[in-house]
This record gives C-alpha cells, sequence and structure tokens, in this order.
C-alpha cells in the first residue's frame, strides 16, 4: 500500500514540498525578545512566567504563528514559519493555536491547533495535533513496557498473562518484543533461574531512570482524539479520533506508518510497526506484532498477536498467539490458548469457553494451521498436531490430537470422535499447497525481525509425520494382535508385519482405536492406511525438495561429496515452532543455556541467536531430509542403492505432479458443483464473479513451479542411478 506522507507547504516558496525527515535535535536556542512579547500577547497568549523566560526559540521563529495559547514550564519552540501541512484532505496552517502546552519540547514547523492540554512531551518535525483534548506524560511514565519506575514496588508492575488465566504463564512486554520471545518466556517455567533473567534483561534494556518526555515523532498526526498519556508515538503514525491511548509504545516508521482509528481504547501494551487498530477495539495489556490489524469492536485482553495477523469482531482473553492468524467473527473467542500460527478461527467457535478443573488454569495448544469449524467448541486442556481441521461440533471432553493434517469430527450416534489422518492431502490439496503461495503475499512487512516458517512441510510438521506414522503402526500391530493375524511374538517383527499390512493394505477400510486421543471415549482413525501412505509420500517430498534447496543454495550438483558433507553435519531430530521460527531443540537448550550463564545478556543477544539459527536453517533442515529418507527406506544413507534413488526418482515426481493435479482438482469442485452454482443466473454470472480458474494467480504460479521442479528432478539422482 502506498505510504501517505505529511508534505509541507511553504507559503513563501509558493509551492508543495515534501516534510524533511530529520532526528536533528533543537540547538542554537534564544528567549524571546521583547516585541515577540508583544505580539504573542496581543495575539492572546499567556506564560505562568510574567518574563516569558521560559521559552525559548530559534532564530527562525514567527509570533504571528502562535494564538491563543498558554504556556507553562519550560517549552523549546522548533522553526515556526508561513506555511501550510497536507494529511490526506486535512491542510492546516503552521503553528501553534487555542491550546494549552507545559514543559514541552516541539519540533520544526508543527500544527498544533485545539490542543486542551499538552504537557511533558517532545514534538517531532512537522507533526500535526489538531482537537486533542488530553496529551500528558508523567514522571514514571514506562511506554507500555514492563519495567519499573524509581520508587515503585513490585506490584505496580505490568505484566501481560499469556496462554493461561491463572497467571502462571506471565511475561512482561517491551518495545522489541518477538512472538519467539514471548514463546520462550511463557513455556519455560520450570526453570526460575531463567524467568528472573528474563525480567533482569527487559528492566536492564528498556528501564528509565530519571523523568521522561513523552514522545511523538516525525510527520505523525494525531487528530479529534480524546486521551493520550504516558505514550511513545514513532514517525508517520496517524491517529484519528481515538478514545484512550495509555502507557504503551506505537512502533511506526516512514517505511511501516501504524494507524489507530475512531473509538479504539489501548492500555498498557505495545503496537509494532505498520499495524493498524481501527473502530472500536479495544487492548489492553498487550503486544501486537507487525502488520497486524484490530479492528470492529475487537477485544484483545492480556494476549500476544503474532505478526501479519487480522482479528475483529471477536474477543482474545489471555493468548498466546503465533504470525498468520485470522479471526474476523463477532460471535468466535479464544481465551487461555497458545496458536501456533497460520490458523483460522470460524464464526462460532468458543475456544476456552469453560473451566473443568477447580481454578481458571485451562489451556489449549494448537500446532500451526490449526482451523476449528464453524461453532466447534473445546475443553481444557486440549493439544492440537500442526495444520489440524476440526468440523463442526460440540467436544466435551479433552483432546490430544497428535496426527497433522487431519480431519477430526463427532457423530453423535458414536461416543468416539473420528480422526483421519492426512485428510488435507487427500481432499484439500488446493488450500494446503497455497498455503506458502498465501502467506508471502500477506507479508507486508519491511523489517522481518520475526522469522516465519511459511512452508506447510517443515520439520515441525515432519516430526509430527513421523510420529503419526509410528503411531499408526502401533495401533495397526496391537489391531493384528487382537485379531490373532500376527505370526511371530517378537516385538521387531510384528512391528515390521504390521509395517507390511500397511504397505500391503493401502486402500483397505482398516479402523483403528486410539484411546489417547480424547478423554474417556477415545478416537477412531479412520482410513489410517491411506493416511500412512500419504504420510510418506509427503515426507518423502520434503526430503528431496529440501535436497534440492540446499544444492541450489550451494550452487552444485548433488553427488556422494555433497552427501558426503551433508551426512558429517550434527543431526537434529527434535524441533520446536518458537514463535513461527522453526528451531532445533537442542538449540533452544543452547540458547537458554547462554542466557543462564550470562552468555546472552540482552533482548538484542536472544534476536541475534535468533538470526544464526535462521541462517544455518537450510543446513540443518538438510540433514534433518537425510535422517528422514534413512527412516523411510529402513537403512542408512551410504546402503541406499541405485535402485532406491530411481524409487525416490518416482514416488518424488508423482507427489508433485499429484500436489499441482489435484489443487486444480479441489478448486475445480467449486466450478462444478450443482450448488455452488445455483445462485448465479448463468455461467457467465459466476465467472465474473468468482473468475476463470484458469486466470487463478496461485494455479498459474503452481504450474509454473512443478515443472521446473519436475524437470530439475529428472537428472538430479544422476550420480546414482546411471
Amino acid at each position: 500500500m502506498a505510504m501517505q506522507k505529511v508534505e509541507l507547504i511553504d507559503d513563501s516558496a509558493g509551492k508543495i514540498t515534501e516534510a524533511a525527515v530529520t532526528s536533528e535535535l533543537l540547538t542554537a536556542h534564544r528567549n524571546l525578545t521583547n516585541e515577540e512579547v508583544a505580539v504573542l500577547k496581543n495575539n492572546g497568549c499567556k506564560s505562568n512566567d510574567s518574563s516569558w523566560k521560559n521559552i525559548f526559540v530559534t532564530d527562525e521563529f514567527d509570533p504571528n504563528l502562535i494564538q491563543n495559547t498558554d504556556f507553562s514550564g519550560t517549552v523549546v519552540l522548533g522553526r515556526i514559519k508561513s506555511g501550510k501541512l497536507r494529511f490526506h484532505d486535512l491542510v492546516l496552517n503552521i503553528g501553534i493555536y487555542n491550546s494549552l502546552i507545559e514543559s514541552s519540547v516541539i519540533g520544526d514547523n508543527v500544527v498544533i491547533r485545539n490542543v486542551g492540554y499538552l504537557s511533558n512531551y517532545y514534538i517531532g518535525n512537522h507533526s500535526v495535533l489538531f482537537n486533542v483534548q488530553e496529551m500528558s506524560c508523567t514522571n514514571h511514565s514506562k511506554f507500555g513496557n514492563g519495567v519499573l519506575a524509581a520508587g515503585e514496588t513490585e506490584d505496580q508492575r505490568i505484566w501481560i498473562e499469556v496462554a493461561n488465566e491463572n497467571g502462571g504463564r506471565s511475561i512482561l512486554p517491551f518495545e522489541t518484543m518477538l512472538p519467539a520471545d514471548a514463546a520462550l518466556w511463557s513455556r519455560y517455567r520450570d526453570d526460575k533461574k531463567l524467568l528472573a533473567t528474563f525480567v533482569k534483561m527487559t528492566e536492564r534494556d528498556f528501564s528509565l531512570k530519571t523523568a521522561t518526555f513523552g514522545y511523538v515523532g516525525n510527520s505523525v498526526v494525531i487528530k479529534n482524539s480524546s486521551l493520550i498519556k504516558d505514550v511513545k508515538i514513532g514517525d508517520c503514525a496517524y491517529i484519528k479520533g481515538a478514545f484512550k491511548l495509555k502507557n504503551m509504545t506505537v512502533c511506526s516508521s516512514f517505511e511501516e506508518p501504524s494507524q489507530i482509528g475512531e473509538g479504539v481504547e489501548m492500555v498498557n501494551g505495545i503496537m509494532g510497526y505498520a499495524s493498524k487498530v481501527f473502530y472500536q477495539a479495544v487492548a489492553v495489556r498487550f503486544v501486537i506484532g507487525r502488520n497486524c490489524q484490530l479492528k470492529y469492536g475487537a477485544r484483545l485482553l492480556n494476549s500476544v498477536l503474532g505478526d501479519n495477523s487480522t482479528v475483529s469482531c471477536c474477543e482474545l482473553l489471555n493468548n498466546l498467539i503465533y504470525p498468520f492468524h485470522e479471526q474476523h467473527h463477532n460471535t468466535s473467542f479464544l481465551i487461555a490458548s497458545t496458536i501456533c500460527g497460520q490458523s483460522n478461527i470460524a464464526a462460532g467457535a468458543m475456544i476456552g469457553s469453560n473451566h473443568n478443573s477447580r481454578s481458571p488454569d485451562g489451556e489449549i495448544i494448537a500446532g500451526r494451521g490449526f482451523w476449528p469449524g464453524l461453532c466447534s467448541d473445546f475443553k481444557h486442556n486440549s493439544k492440537f498436531a500442526s495444520f489440524t481441521l476440526v468440523a463442526k461440533g460440540s467436544y466435551p471432553h479433552e483432546l490430544n490430537i497428535t496426527y497433522p493434517f487431519s480431519l477430526v469430527s463427532n457423530d453423535k450416534h458414536d461416543v468416539s470422535i473420528k480422526i483421519v489422518p492426512g485428510y488435507w492431502f487427500r481432499h484439500n490439496m488446493f488450500a494446503m499447497a497455497r498455503n506458502n503461495f498465501k502467506f508471502i503475499k500477506r507479508d507486508k512487512r519491511i523489517i522481518k525481525a520475526q522469522h516465519i516458517e511459511m512452508e506447510y512441510l517443515a520439520p515441525d510438521s515432519m516430526q509430527e509425520i513421523h510420529s503419526a506414522l509410528e503411531r499408526i503402526i502401533l495401533l495397526t500391530r496391537e489391531q493384528l494382535q487382537r485379531a490373532g493375524k500376527l505370526e511371530n511374538r517378537d516385538d521387531a517383527e510384528t512391528w515390521q508385519e504390521a509395517k507390511d499390512f500397511l504397505h500391503k493394505n493401502p486402500n483397505g477400510q482398516l479402523i483403528l482405536e486410539d484411546l489417547s486421543a480424547m478423554r474417556k471415549y477415545g478416537a477412531k482413525i479412520v482410513c489410517p492406511a491411506q493416511g500412512y501412505r500419504e504420510y510418506r509420500k509427503m515426507m518423502k517430498y520434503f526430503a528431496v525438495k529440501v535436497l534440492m534447496d540446499y544444492c541450489d543454495k550451494k550452487s552444485v550438483a548433488l553427488s556422494k561429496n555433497v552427501l558426503d558433507e551433508i551426512y558429517a553435519m550434527p543431526l537434529f531430530i527434535s524441533w520446536e515452532n518458537v514463535g513461527g521460527q522453526i528451531i532445533p531443540t537442542e538449540k533452544i537448550k543452547t540458547l537458554l543455556q547462554g542466557i543462564n550463564e550470562g552468555v546472552i545478556s540482552s533482548w538484542n543477544d536472544v534476536h541475534d541467536f535468533y538470526d544464526k539459527c535462521s541462517s544455518s536453517y537450510l543446513a540443518d533442515k538438510v540433514r534433518y531430509a537425510i535422517y528422514l529418507l534413512e527412516y523411510l527406506y529402513s537403512k542408512p544413507l551410504p546402503e541406499f542403492t541405485a535402485s532406491i534413488y530411481r524409487n525416490i526418482l518416482l514416488d518424488v515426481g508423482n507427489v508433485s505432479s499429484f500436489i499441482y493435479e489435484s489443487s486444480v482438482k479441489s478448486r475445480k469442485k467449486d466450478y462444478q458443483d450443482d450448488f455452488r452454482k445455483i445462485t448465479y443466473r448463468n455461467n457467465d454470472e459466476m465467472i465474473s464473479v468468482v473468475g476463470k480458474l484458469e486466470e487463478n494467480d496461485f494455479l498459474f504460479e503452481l504450474k509454473s513451479e512443478t515443472e521446473k521442479f519436475n524437470e530439475k528432478l529428472k537428472n538430479f539422482f544422476n550420480d546414482f542411478i546411471t
């Protein structure tokens, strides 16, 4: 979206010029001359200092541009010359009119008009304050950071009680907080030294030792607003019609401007760069990430909202939400949950709507891609694997869904829930494959401080697939044993027999029971053999795709030397989604140990660690990819034969083509289904509304990518099959 800047209209030059962007502090100030004092008095201005020595100005000062204004305390004024400032359709004369200013520093060529009370603030160059009732800063301001001012006691500290309503996962907000920081702070609660160190780091990095000024950056526009108190506002922010802003930081810049709109109330928190809060939204004790939207009466309380998220109309209490969260419905609410991103909460969804213990300490954790259906509700404590789709319904018992990419549903005729593993791959590949394309387009951040994994096939979902495969084999073995269909008693042999059964019956109507998936009644695993097959296909595809990406980055062909190089790398088989970034568990342990030992002593150091993990991510992934291939073929890489490589080539090529063909097929349903057509008079009307299938941007790009991938794949294993 094109950025709208404040423009300086220079009357003397007779033309509009773009406002200068500068952090230059005011220098070379002087007291008013007697003539200037006389002009100010004649213009209806007053000062609580009868000598007017409390006002300092530059040599470029026109007293005629200050009218009907009361001054008290020390007031420093920047350059004031005849001209106008324009922002959208608002055009105002430069100067100070009908206002009260106390103990403030005013930048160059600003507009301050009808400001009832401006106290203890620094106002940047070319900014506009228009129709503001009160704008003040106390001497104990913290701008939303969870620190203490001099003389304050611990009970005055502002905590955000994320993920659990009892405060057991509370964290302190701070201006540079990333979702990853909140994730670490909220999860590792058993390490008391670590928690204490987090507090010390926050205090050291963000505490203000002396009395402070409120801050408004350059080219900021604030108009028609009621109360702004103890607020730090970055460059190019636009605030219109705000009801109450208190103890917060509005992160904003010329590259990533933020906006606050009508009727908004925000107290005790941090608002991220390029974010927008509109239309009676309320946020209390919060951190809002970069490029987020909060609007239409949404309530965000005691929560962290990750980058690139949109929330409207609904209620979110005590949550930790990773990037790319969508929740748009007045009838939905989300309470005491950790939602790991790329999520979409449907209308009527009640997540965390009840308690089933003697205190409000329940919580829900959902992996990436959580998508609960219309009017679904869940009981604490529940946990969902990545990309779980939950069908509409009331789920009266706790759930533990360990099968990623699955469909979960209940049946009024059966007390058990039903789980279809790998459902997304078989029935809605369009939505799955579109994931990365969609999120890249929605990521409008200029500075990507939080690293975000957007691919649906990534180490976090792969380790869940790995676990689900093992679970399906285990449950199959148990069922075959109960039916007396296994010939051997040795665990290893019966395990292999169960695997063979799944391989030989890929379309069988086997139904398994998993009692650990839901309290009391468990779950029926529907079509597990098909899910087993889809999981293996996607695991193989992921592994080869990562190998290709690695070779592309190194600009080398796959060879024995390259595989030997990869094989010698450290292997990480356990991964964590940390605020949207996928990091090996061992590296997280290294980070936490470094914090405890003082080697990593600031939040900047922590963020540097994330950057290093991101830099080595592809190398860590490619070693993990080899591990997965070894798992699939049940032998170490040095023992792979030409036959195995040919099998990999064939299977991955089929999967690649399947992803495209299935995506087209999934989307084509919307054009062929009779019930989709009934609202249109004819096919031409439908096409004018929904567009042509062949003109779908995503499918066009996917086709091109698939062709390139398949062409590259043909020769990728040449050194191993010829």
